[in-house]
């Protein structure tokens, strides 16, 4: 429709301003979204100083005021450069998150101290690579999988290098969780929630809490076509360890 995000919000210059409101509310935490493609335009290499200085002015900012930032690494916006590498559905986008984590943490870990890796993967895996609705708006059901996939696996590989960094931090990570009640006990509504819970819910708490991919997704993405055969072959040996820290 010709929308860009050029201005939005204008937070960049006005967080001054955000700030004011911030303290007249009484606010005593704020959860900000870094933006890896400000940070590093070509998704690894070279750190744009411009952007970790806001950043750090913004964090420095937020503590003297007596608020705590809760600071949030990949809120969808990933580097163009590492989109045309194939994006998420590629293994060495985890190895560049990682990259990126560990240069942000090993610069912002004397202040923060409460890390969110990524904000609700299950958005950025379905609504970016199945229905299209968001970034980068690819129509793929066998991305899907493989995308949520390195998106866990990069959260797992992140963890240990923030608690390094920074340590006595709190790590975590924002899951998208929709319950929904079913409108009857019939076999298609209960088929129906079952499918939701799995591809929304249980298909990250599952590997996180070291219980693997459910069984019956894996099932429900072969009958749609979305997995070839139940072998997960973008799962490597290690991967689910490290995805259950």
């Amino acid at each position: 429709n010709g929308d860009t995000g050029d201005v939005a919000c204008d937070h960049y210059h006005r967080w001054a301003e955000d700030l004011a409101i911030m303290k007249r509310l009484g606010l005593k935490s704020y959860r900000l979204s870094l933006s890896w493609p400000r940070l590093f335009p070509q998704g690894r290499g070279q750190l744009n100083q411009a952007g970790l200085d806001f950043y750090s002015r913004l964090i420095d900012a937020l503590l003297e005021s007596g608020i705590r930032p809760f600071v949030t690494l990949y809120h969808w916006d990933l580097p163009q450069a590492l989109q045309d590498q194939g994006g998420w559905a590629v293994r060495s986008t985890a190895e560049a998150f990682v990259e990126y984590t560990a240069a942000v943490t090993r610069r912002l870990g004397d202040r923060v101290k409460h890390w969110i890796t990524h904000n609700e993967p299950s958005v950025a895996a379905i609504n970016g690579h199945f229905n299209g609705a968001h970034a980068p708006g690819i129509c793929d059901p066998t991305l899907v999988m493989p995308v949520a996939h390195h998106l866990l696996l990069s959260h797992g590989w992140a963890v240990p290098v923030i608690r390094q960094n920074c340590p006595g931090s709190q790590v975590g990570i924002s899951l998208n969780i929709n319950w929904n009640e079913t409108a009857s006990n019939s076999a298609a509504d209960l088929a129906d929630a079952r499918f939701q819970g799995g591809i929304w819910i249980r298909w990250y708490l599952d590997p996180l809490y070291g219980r693997g991919y459910p069984s019956d997704v894996i099932q429900d993405a072969v009958g749609m076509g979305a997995l070839k055969d139940e072998s997960l072959s973008f799962v490597r040996p290690g991967d689910m360890q490290a995805i259950q820290v």
